[in-house]
């Protein structure tokens, strides 16, 4: 398993993988060493570095996390929701096809071990209010205002 570090806006991002795919993209709270990005890694960390460029809406790399067939589902789920755009954890069981897993769809999201590249950060609750994220709710604030497709623009 090969490991490479990319300093991001909002911290070091970790990404571990393999020729079989990328296994994690997480965020640290720490700082790590950037070091030499191994191959294997290079296209990651080139993506990863076009999405906080803003020239990156999708990714387009192989993944291969791992997890139960449930949160699999609920993750290929999480990548048909558009850059820019928010669904709340009832609206993202009803699309499970279960309106009643909204527990087990926000547990399964809390999981996702693919940082940014499924976008967990997308899911809200149904009032609007941002909740729970393993990175923490200012990377969610930060990232959903980052895909705005409404930028606040300077007056000065």
């Amino acid at each position: 398993m090969e490991v490479a570090y990319l300093q991001t806006p909002i911290g070091i991002s970790e990404f571990k993988g393999d020729e079989n795919g990328l296994v994690s993209a997480r965020v640290l709270d720490e700082n790590i060493p950037i070091g030499i990005i191994p191959e294997v890694l290079e296209d990651a960390v080139y993506q990863f570095r076009e999405y906080f460029e803003g020239k990156r809406q999708r990714f387009d790399l192989t993944l291969n996390p791992d997890g139960t067939s449930f949160q699999k589902k609920v993750w290929e789920l999480l990548q048909e929701i558009p850059y820019g755009k928010t669904i709340s954890y009832l609206e993202l069981s009803k699309r499970l096809g279960d309106p009643k897993a909204i527990r087990a769809v926000a547990a399964a999201n809390g999981k996702n071990p693919l940082w940014i590249i499924v976008p967990c950060h997308r899911v809200i609750g149904s009032n609007g209010d941002l909740t729970g994220y393993a990175g923490g709710l200012h990377r969610k604030k930060w990232l959903l205002e980052h895909e705005s497709p409404a930028k606040q623009m300077a007056l000065f």
